[in-house]
């Protein structure tokens, strides 16, 4: 059986869906900003997910929401180090630091982190490398050249199905075994709406032919929920919709969801992953 593995341990992938809790530090995310940068607040909270069924913990200290402004590794480092040394010893769960510089990530896993969950979708930064040394997990996810979720005219699919095959041929050539790498199509980063949709629907194709890996989608409360909705709701009132759309992702194939909302995520996925068995007989 496949297992997505990293410093402080591996799941296996097919036997549940793994729900990746989202704990952002910072002031200016889309929809949480500011609620838990100081860090007590954030140990808090992971905590609480911890106890609502998250898998994984996901830190990110640094805002990547259209239009964020970037900060330094160094004020990143700043905002994560207390959060990692106070969770380090409370929680068992494996702790995923959301950054793109190489050097953030290097010390995150020195102070506790096993996974890598790098977002710039280069393949040139060195985090492949990092990670093979390091025997950290590595998401890499398709950026489609940033943040904005407005990019339209390339084809979702055909694009992003290019840069799987890319990322695995990188992470072969520097030696990452297949087995720690999580596969990640980027819902929201460099498409369009439509672009996003499609992705969701047509999962399968993107894995098709391609060696076994963890599959992560991430469209929690994500403006390709509020497109699709009468009175496009906020981003604070699309809890449904996220519930709808992972369901959906889950149902095609990706074994890890990474939500902001966990108790329900979880309700939702054991009952999907319920449905599956079923299916599967």
């Amino acid at each position: 059986m496949a297992e997505f593995c990293f410093k402080s341990g591996s799941i296996k992938l097919g036997v549940k869906t793994y729900i990746m809790g989202i704990l952002n530090i910072t002031p200016d995310s889309f929809s949480d900003g500011g609620r838990f940068n100081e860090p007590s607040a954030a140990v808090a909270h992971a905590l609480e997910m911890e106890g609502e069924g998250a898998d994984i913990i996901d830190i990110g200290a640094q805002s990547t929401r259209p239009g964020h402004v970037p900060i330094t590794a160094e004020q990143e480092w700043q905002r994560l180090r207390p959060v990692l040394e106070g969770l380090r010893n409370y929680t068992r769960l494996p702790l995923s630091v959301d950054t793109y510089y190489p050097q953030v990530a290097t010390l995150a896993l020195d102070a506790g982190a096993s996974i890598i969950n790098d977002v710039s979708g280069s393949m040139e930064n060195g985090m492949p490398e990092l990670a093979a040394k390091t025997g950290a997990g590595l998401i890499m996810m398709h950026s489609g050249g940033g943040s904005d979720d407005s990019g339209q005219g390339a084809d979702a699919l055909q694009t992003v199905g290019i840069y799987f095959e890319s990322a695995l041929k990188k992470a072969a050539a520097v030696g990452l075994p297949v087995g720690q790498i999580c596969l990640d199509p980027g819902i929201g980063f460099g498409k369009g709406r439509q672009g996003d949709l499609d992705l969701i629907a047509h999962l399968p194709l993107l894995t098709a032919g391609l060696p076994k890996t963890a599959l992560l989608v991430g469209a929690s409360r994500k403006r390709v929920i509020s497109s699709c909705c009468e009175g496009r709701p906020p981003a604070g009132d699309r809890l449904a919709g996220t519930i709808a759309i992972h369901t959906i992702a889950a149902l095609n194939g990706a074994h890890i969801l990474r939500v902001h909302d966990v108790a329900a995520a979880v309700q939702a996925a054991e009952v999907t992953d319920a449905v599956l068995k079923e299916l599967m007989g």
